[in-house]
């Protein structure tokens, strides 16, 4: 049996090993790492953090403090190595908690919370535990979240998500029904003929005017669009 890659992932600002996680490195988590708006942004929380990456590329784009609560021990455990090794350590705080307990009695107001949460509702579940808690709304639901970010934002703050695109209308009707505006949203193609299969979508409590993006991963020939390439050359070491 071929051993499991336990390499680091390197980007340009750091690197970050994620063998351990719940879920690894992937490009949902980048391209809404990158896309998030961080304009006036200081303080921000990322809820299931896993290995860290969203905080690390959040730390990567600006000056602001990160705190990212994690439940799972070995991701928890994971996320605190790398924001240690990362030239933002003193940015960066791992919180090892449920975030249904964290926001009893959060530390703080938020400019910012951003998730790459349990996806999926209703699909064939994983026979794995921990992949499961991290794929699946067993562990913090969608209304969980919304209602933990509304007691968590400041009046001005937001919240950014990556979804399927099937659940991101899910969420945005139950986000809407809760108090929340949509601000932002970015419709993700694999590849030109297909439907989007993800959704970047970011709240706040003030109206702003919405245009959907439309981003595509894929050219019809396999190879990266021209917009991927120059939306992540930044970061990644090679495309």
């Amino acid at each position: 049996m071929k051993a499991p890659d336990t390499r680091p992932f390197h980007f340009k600002q750091f690197s970050l090993y994620h063998h351990r996680s719940t879920m690894k490195v992937g490009t949902d988590s980048v391209i809404l790492g990158v896309w998030t708006d961080l304009c006036g942004i200081k303080e921000a929380l990322d809820v299931g953090t896993g290995c860290g990456i969203l905080p690390l590329l959040l730390a990567a784009r600006s000056n602001l403090h990160v705190e990212a609560v994690e439940l799972d021990q070995e991701s928890f455990e994971e996320a605190k190595n790398n924001f240690q090794a990362s030239p933002f350590s003193n940015r960066l705080t791992p919180i090892q908690a449920d975030f249904n307990e964290f926001v009893k009695q959060p530390p703080k107001k938020y400019d910012l919370v951003i998730s790459n949460p349990p996806f999926f509702i209703n699909d064939r579940k994983s026979e794995k535990a921990q992949k499961r808690q991290a794929r699946h709304t067993d562990s913090l639901t969608y209304e969980q979240l919304i209602d933990g970010t509304c007691r968590l934002l400041n009046p001005n703050g937001c919240l950014s998500v990556v979804l399927p695109y099937r659940e991101g209308q899910q969420f945005i009707h139950l986000a809407v029904e809760k108090g929340l505006i949509l601000q932002g949203q970015m419709l993700i193609f694999p590849k030109p003929c297909k439907s989007p299969n993800r959704m970047n979508i970011q709240f706040g409590f003030r109206s702003k005017p919405v245009k959907p993006e439309k981003f595509v991963i894929r050219n019809e020939d396999g190879s990266f669009t021209s917009q991927y390439i120059s939306f992540l050359e930044d970061y990644y070491v090679s495309i």
